[in-house]
C-alpha cells in the first residue's frame, strides 16, 4: 500500500519542486538591479556587471545639466567652418574664358573658338584653360591663370597689352565654369556633383542645387568631408544658435553627406506597447520621454515602471548603462530632458507577476503530466 502511495505522489512532489525552485527564475528579458553598493555613489551595479565594470547611473536633474552643459557650445572644429567673407571663385582647368578688348575689332576673333559645353546653359565661345593652368592670347602670348580670380587676369592681360595698344579696355569673366565641384550625397532629392561658380558656394546652397532635403534626411547629423577631415553639423542647431548655414562655405572638392533617420534610431524594447525601432525627429533629437511615447508607452499590464534603462555605446569599449525609475513624480520631466544618441537601447523591465506567470505557464505541462501520471497509477 505504501509503494502504491509513493508512486502516486512522488510525480506530484517532483512537479510542485520544480515549481517552487523555479519561482525565481524567470524566462525571457530582465534587469536584475540588486540595491545601490556604497562605493558607487548611488549607482546600480550587478556582481557580473561590476567584473566588467559598467555601472548603472541613476537618471537625475544632475546628470541632465552635466550631459546639457557638455553640448552648449559649438566645437572650434565647427566654429572654424564660418565665414563672413565670400571666398572668390578661382580659375582652374577647364573653365572657359571670356575676353574682351573693347575699340579693337581686329581682336574680335579672340572671343575664342566654340568650346564643348558641359551644360546647355554654357556659352559656346571663349578660352579653354589647358590642364597647366594656362591660355594663349593675341600680344599677350601665354598666360598662366590656374589659381587666380577673373580680376587678377584682367589685370596682367592689361599689362601685357598696354605694350602694343594705348590704355586698352579689357574685360575678362569666367563664362563656363568646369573646373570646380562639391560632391552631396544621402537623403537630398538630386544627390551628386553641384559645379561651383562664381556664387559663392555655402552649405545652404548646395542642398537647394541638389533638390532640398527629402522627409527622410537626418538634418542634424550632416558630414562634411574636408581634406580627410569630417565636421558635423546641425542645421537646425547653428540656426537656433544665430549661426547661419549660409555663412559656412564649401571648398572645391568638398563632399557633404545627409544622413537618412533611419540610420542613427533607437530600439525600444521589453514592456512597451510597440517594441520597434524609433526613428529621430529631423533635427536630429529624440528625447526619452519622445521614444516611449511613440511606443505606446508602458504596457499597464506587465511593465516595472521603476525599471526603465538606456543602454548607450553598446558596442564600444565604453559601453553606458543608465536607470529612471518612472514612478517618481519628477521622472517625465528628466526622460523629457535627457536626449538619447543613436543606436541607444531602451529598455522596459517586466514585473514581478509578470515573471512568476510566465514560469507557472512553463511548468503547467509539466504538473499536468505528474497529476496524469498519478491518477493512472491509481
Amino acid at each position: 500500500m505504501n509503494r502504491i502511495r509513493t508512486g502516486v505522489y512522488a510525480p506530484l512532489v517532483l512537479s510542485m519542486t520544480l515549481l517552487l525552485s523555479a519561482c525565481g527564475l524567470a524566462p525571457g528579458q530582465r534587469m536584475i538591479t540588486p540595491a545601490a553598493l556604497p562605493d558607487t555613489g548611488g549607482e546600480y551595479s550587478t556582481e557580473a556587471e561590476q567584473q566588467i565594470q559598467i555601472p548603472i547611473t541613476d537618471i537625475n536633474l544632475s546628470l541632465v545639466r552635466k550631459m546639457k552643459g557638455q553640448t552648449t557650445d559649438l566645437s572650434q572644429q565647427t566654429v572654424g567652418l564660418f565665414s563672413n567673407k565670400p571666398p572668390v571663385y578661382k580659375i582652374g582647368p577647364g573653365d572657359v574664358l571670356q575676353i574682351t578688348v573693347w575699340d579693337h575689332p581686329e581682336l574680335a576673333a579672340a572671343l575664342g573658338q566654340p568650346q564643348a559645353s558641359s551644360s546647355k546653359n554654357d556659352p559656346g565661345l571663349g578660352f579653354l584653360v589647358d590642364a597647366d593652368g594656362n591660355v594663349q592670347f593675341p600680344y599677350a602670348g601665354t598666360l598662366h591663370v590656374g589659381g587666380k580670380d577673373a580680376a587678377s587676369v584682367q589685370k596682367e592681360l592689361y599689362k601685357k597689352l598696354s605694350v602694343v595698344y594705348s590704355k586698352p579696355e579689357v574685360t575678362v569673366r569666367v563664362s563656363s565654369f568646369r573646373s570646380s565641384q562639391v560632391y552631396v550625397d544621402g537623403e537630398v532629392h538630386a544627390p551628386g556633383p553641384a559645379q561651383v561658380n562664381d556664387i559663392p558656394m555655402s552649405l545652404t546652397e548646395a542642398i537647394n542645387r541638389t533638390g532640398g532635403f527629402t522627409p527622410n534626411a537626418d538634418q542634424g547629423r550632416l558630414e562634411l568631408v574636408r581634406n580627410g577631415v569630417t565636421y558635423d553639423l546641425n542645421v537646425p542647431d547653428l540656426i537656433k544658435r544665430g549661426r547661419a548655414p549660409t555663412s559656412i562655405y564649401l571648398q572645391p572638392g568638398d563632399m557633404l553627406r545627409v544622413p537618412a533617420r533611419e540610420e542613427n534610431g533607437i530600439y525600444l524594447m521589453g514592456e512597451v506597447n510597440k517594441p520597434a525601432t524609433i526613428l529621430p525627429m529631423r533635427d536630429g533629437k529624440l528625447s526619452l520621454s519622445e521614444a516611449l511615447s511613440q511606443a505606446g508607452s508602458f504596457n499597464p499590464n506587465t511593465a516595472d515602471a521603476k525599471q526603465t534603462f538606456v543602454i548607450r555605446n553598446s558596442t564600444s569599449d565604453k559601453p553606458e548603462i543608465y536607470h529612471l525609475d518612472t514612478t517618481s513624480p519628477v521622472s517625465m520631466l528628466l526622460a523629457n530632458q535627457f536626449e538619447l544618441q543613436p543606436k541607444d537601447v531602451v529598455y522596459v523591465d517586466n514585473n514581478s507577476l509578470v515573471r512568476f506567470n510566465r514560469v507557472l505557464t512553463l511548468l503547467l505541462p509539466a504538473i499536468n503530466a505528474g497529476v496524469t501520471a498519478a491518477l493512472l497509477a491509481k
